[in-house]
């Protein structure tokens, strides 16, 4: 995620980055997609009932 696009879901949530919640560095899809610790990814899920949506992980030893 760009610096710029994590600034901006801060600060529409009103949080900081340590806020977010956690994914574990050896987490296998954080394996696969060579991410970092202190990086945040986005998710994007489908659901029948809520239609596609976005969630955030902070990257954590």
């Amino acid at each position: 995620m760009l610096k710029e696009e994590l600034d901006k879901l801060l600060s529409e949530y009103n949080i900081v980055v340590k806020d977010l919640p956690k994914i574990k560095l050896n987490d296998p899809a954080v394996k696969l997609l060579d991410a970092k610790e202190g990086d945040v990814l986005e998710v994007k899920r489908s659901s029948k009932t809520a239609g596609k949506y976005s969630y955030y992980r902070l990257v954590v030893k």
